[in-house]
């Protein structure tokens, strides 16, 4: 009889998730359902000053809309951040939502820890932010969570409005650090494919490789389970279709909500306990150390994770196979297909990474939160270099 394979998912404190209705109308039903009366908006700075999306928003909202922030930069940094948390702080919010990419959903979930917390300072961040100890433990030192919630409305999908987990970077050390608690998960998502038609067409194709990459790593992973590679089956072959259908014909709105419930799916497994391998380990440093943006890190490095890893058992990518067309070739090709179908960088060298920040590369991914959970061992920076030089 074979051993039966325990597990456990846990969920975080999202109530509703809306699908293709307008977000102007679903954020002010929420407000109203909550009694906010001071509805902080933290906008893409591109949608706020060249289209009239943010407009819509605070028109639906009236009186209840206290203030609008924007300028977040990529990987959001902790400057901006806190810049972000004052703002809010000043407008006396009292639910704060986001529109736009990974970056600003990253900062709106982070501000109202920071408010929380009463952070006033960057230096202040330290004593919040998720770190890995010398043995590989992942420390979270968050116990009070925020009181102001979120709802996130994402133009990419890159899925992190879905987790309770943000990321921000320490300019100092160019390391981007984590920051978790189950209220940071937004109240409400809002999936609304008719907001992202604004979304420069590299970045929301690339961020739909990090959902694939979510995806792919779930059904790596040694420590996934029937319900999270189910979730994650059905998010790959969503991906799939829709960005190649939007790469097709870019107002296909069908094909781009596609893509938002597959990236949703994508996140339901990380949300509940399944852990990233070291593409995504190695992505966070790229993206925050190397300034690479967040989807063209997956592009680059998921297929070579997966031929690395396949060396040492590539039993459990034959359903990765399957999911991208054809379960007898070998996943790391197929996907290396997929992505290059969709104009995307595939090496270090096209993303600007060279061989001189391999190393750095390599020390801070064995930091980072699943720098020690990839389904082949990641035990030393050797381990990590190996990988960069596959990708150069």
């Amino acid at each position: 009889m074979s051993e039966i394979h325990q597990g456990e998912m846990g969920f975080t404190s999202t109530e509703r998730v809306t699908i293709g209705k307008p977000a102007a109308r679903v954020i002010t039903e929420q407000a109203e359902r909550m009694d906010a009366r001071r509805v902080f908006i933290l906008a893409s700075t591109t949608l706020r000053e060249q289209t009239d999306e943010i407009a819509k928003i605070e028109q639906a909202l009236g009186e209840r809309h206290a203030a609008t922030h924007s300028g977040i930069a990529p990987h959001a940094p902790r400057s901006d951040v806190l810049k972000a948390a004052d703002a809010a702080r000043a407008a006396d919010a009292d639910l704060i939502v986001t529109v736009g990419g990974g970056s600003v959903t990253d900062a709106g979930k982070i501000i109202a820890l920071l408010i929380k917390h009463d952070v006033r300072s960057v230096e202040a961040f330290e004593p919040l932010r998720t770190y890995v100890d010398a043995v590989g433990n992942v420390i979270n030192p968050v116990r009070v969570g925020n009181d102001i919630r979120v709802i996130c409305v994402p133009t990419t999908l890159s899925g992190g409005e879905f987790n309770a987990l943000s990321g921000s970077t320490d300019e100092v050390t160019m390391h981007k650090q984590g920051y978790e608690h189950r209220n940071m998960a937004p109240v409400m998502v809002v999936l609304d494919p008719a907001l992202t038609v604004h979304t420069p067409a590299w970045l929301f194709l690339s961020t739909g490789v990090r959902s694939v990459d979510h995806a792919v790593e779930t059904l790596s992973s040694d420590k996934s389970n029937d319900f999270a590679d189910g979730l994650a089956d059905s998010a790959l072959r969503l991906l799939v279709e829709g960005l190649s259908r939007v790469k097709a014909d870019p107002n296909d709105l069908e094909g781009r909500l596609k893509c938002q419930v597959g990236a949703w799916q994508s996140m339901i497994s990380i949300i509940g306990g399944v852990p990233m391998g070291a593409s995504h380990a190695i992505g966070h440093i790229l993206g925050g150390t190397c300034n690479v943006p967040h989807g063209h890190c997956s592009c680059v490095m998921s297929p070579y994770v997966l031929a690395w890893n396949a060396e040492y058992d590539d039993s459990r990518q034959r359903r990765i196979s399957a999911c991208l067309g054809d379960a007898d070739a070998p996943a790391a090709d197929l996907l290396d297909r997929f992505i290059r179908g969709l104009d995307m960088p595939r090496t270090l060298s096209e993303v600007g990474v060279g061989p001189d920040r391999f190393q750095q590369v390599a020390e801070y991914t064995l930091l980072d939160i699943w720098g020690r959970t990839n389904p082949r061992p990641v035990r030393t920076a050797e381990d990590v270099l190996d990988i960069l030089r596959r990708a150069a």
